[in-house]
């Protein structure tokens, strides 16, 4: 099944048509949600595309797991540590974090931060 949802840019938000933003409240994760735009709901069977939205202080969590991450950046600044290294990034650059890798996406400024992170699906088909 083939699917299509529209992006609605709203003066504070970052949204897609028929996608729920899901506030994270997880521990080790600060002010952060995530929009699953493609996965199993739509039939994905190889990979999940989200758009995940870091508020002004708000972090993933620093952590390590056996796949492999496909970033863009789309809205805001923020850092990205990746082993050892942070990085600043800004709209439009791109971040590959290899499996195993120890990363962390966060946002010390004061607007939102937003991206697309690509990942293989997990689950079985």
């Amino acid at each position: 099944m083939s699917v299509v949802h529209h992006f609605r840019k709203k003066p504070n938000a970052f949204t897609w048509a028929n996608v729920d933003s899901i506030p994270l409240a997880v521990e080790g994760i600060k002010g952060a949600a995530k929009n699953i735009l493609i996965g199993k709901n739509e039939g994905a069977p190889n990979f999940i595309m989200r758009y995940f939205e870091l508020e002004s202080g708000g972090h993933s969590r620093l952590e390590r797991h056996p796949h492999e991450h496909e970033v863009i950046v789309l809205r805001g600044e923020g850092i990205v540590q990746i082993g050892q290294e942070k990085h600043a990034v800004t709209p439009f650059d791109t971040v590959f974090v290899e499996g195993d890798e120890l990363h962390q996406f966060s946002n010390p400024h004061d607007e939102p931060f937003g991206f697309i992170c690509i990942i293989p699906r997990l689950d079985p088909k």
